[in-house]
């Protein structure tokens, strides 16, 4: 399937052929920022879902998610967003804590099949799962799972540029921009950044 093409239910239909029902997409956001949580979402979303627009996340301007973001809750079947914590990320590492969210995402689903995972897959969860290279700019579910798992994020980063106003947190949303950089140089690190990152590690 060329990526290039819109994501699809392709693999939905498969597995709902297989007698799967309750088939979750989840993907990961966060991972490369050095501040703030790893958030993951996981999403049921019915196959005769007719979404215009419906992208990877990361294809998509932040009016675009915000659009799409209660079209994608007002028609899934199920979805969750689940986090890890700086703290969590420091301690387990970005792998680690990313495998979390993903887990608390998916568990806050009351019914799961299946789960078709954007790269990973997920230890610790008795279903059945796949982890589709590329998967969001492939599958549904999963392109679902990266804009509810985006807006999540950028909410909160939002809120806490509150707390931290020196680093424009609402603006780069923690990623290792420019002008972040620059403020970590300036003032330092506050208490929602990483810490064990390269960038903080000049020794």
């Amino acid at each position: 399937m060329s990526t290039k093409s819109p994501p699809s239910f392709k693999i939905e239909h498969e597995l709902l052929a297989l007698g799967h029902e309750w088939i979750v997409g989840v993907d990961e956001v966060g991972c490369g920022a050095l501040a703030g949580p790893v958030m993951a979402g996981a999403v049921v979303l019915p196959v005769d879902s007719r979404i215009g627009g419906l992208r990877d996340s990361k294809l998509l301007d932040s009016r675009a998610r915000e659009a799409l973001y209660p079209i994608i809750t007002e028609r899934a079947r199920a979805w969750a967003v689940g986090s890890s914590s700086v703290e969590e990320i420091l301690s387990l590492g970005i792998r680690g804590a990313t495998l979390l969210a993903m887990r608390r995402a998916v568990e806050m689903i009351e019914h799961v099949d299946y789960v078709l995972v954007d790269a990973w897959t997920i230890p610790n969860i008795p279903y059945p799962q796949r982890g589709i290279i590329r998967g969001d700019l492939k599958v549904k579910s999963i392109a679902a799972a990266s804009i509810l798992a985006k807006v999540t994020r950028d909410r909160i980063m939002a809120e806490l540029a509150g707390q931290f106003p020196e680093y424009g947190f609402e603006k780069h949303k923690g990623y290792g921009t420019r002008a972040h950089r620059e403020a970590i140089a300036k003032y330092g690190s506050c208490l929602i950044h990483r810490l064990s990152f390269r960038t903080f590690n000049k020794s």
